[in-house]
């Protein structure tokens, strides 16, 4: 289930951090939060009784911020108070309007330390699928967000692989797997993967390595490593790919990484 929201600022020329990431998913955050209880219900009145299916609720992603703008230092300036994001979540088709009218006429307010931008949510728009009835099928898809594929190490932090890196295609089929054995079980799971897969294709230009900051000027913070400019050729059953069109590709998939859509 995919939607494209498009925002308007109360500011002409609003500022945002270049790393909105992580509060723009805390605003995400907050608007489903705020419905739990809403959604339980819904999800009994209308008979959709999937296992960990609230779980699911937060199984969700989001692209990079469009809009033309400048950087200034650490900050973007928008130079139209107009932008656009695409939000996606793997939610059963009844839950669409449910999710519409959740979203719409919200207050995002995208803020750190140093400044604040706030925008409404002036329309929410429902994307149509590209998948066909068949079960198995073959996509190109083109990062929205940049990708993050990571192997830990003996101590548990991530080591982030580039898309040359020979492990980068298995860390991601490694996440997708693991996100479908949590909403359809690990059966399902090693039947639906035996015939999956992945491929990246390269474009003239190398991939672009972009350095996120998470929860940046505190005691938290965070960086982690994503990458962009290259596609991935992928197949699988319908039930796949919609879940890795849906919640993303690789990790940290919730602050906005790896948002992918069929490659133009």
């Amino acid at each position: 289930m995919r939607f494209k929201l498009n925002l308007l600022s109360q500011n002409a020329y609003p500022v945002i951090p270049v790393n909105y990431q992580y509060p723009l998913s805390a605003v995400i955050y907050r608007i489903l939060g705020s419905a739990d209880q809403d959604y339980a219900a819904f999800l009994h009145d209308a008979g959709y009784q999937k296992k960990d299916s609230l779980k699911s609720f937060k199984l969700f992603t989001f692209s990079d911020i469009r809009t033309p703008f400048k950087i200034e230092s650490d900050r973007f300036r928008l130079l139209t108070p107009q932008a656009e994001l695409e939000v996606c979540f793997h939610l059963p088709q009844a839950a669409e309007k449910f999710i519409r009218g959740l979203f719409m006429n919200q207050q995002m307010e995208i803020a750190d330390r140093k400044s604040k931008a706030a925008f409404t949510i002036a329309q929410i728009e429902s994307l149509p699928t590209i998948l066909t009835q068949n079960d198995r099928q073959e996509l190109v898809l083109q990062p929205l967000s940049p990708v993050v594929s990571g192997k830990k190490d003996e101590r548990g932090n991530y080591a982030f692989l580039a898309p040359e890196h020979p492990e980068f295609v298995q860390q991601l089929m490694y996440n997708w797997r693991e996100k479908y054995k949590t909403v359809y079980g690990t059966d399902e799971a090693e039947a639906a993967f035996t015939r999956a897969g992945m491929d990246v294709i390269f474009y003239h230009n190398p991939p672009k390595s972009k350095l996120i900051t998470i929860k940046a000027d505190t005691d938290a913070e965070t960086k982690i490593r994503g990458f962009t400019n290259f596609r991935l050729n992928v197949l699988g059953s319908r039930a796949a790919l919609e879940l890795l069109l849906n919640a993303g590709a690789g990790i940290y998939n919730s602050l906005g990484m790896g948002c992918v859509d069929v490659g133009k």
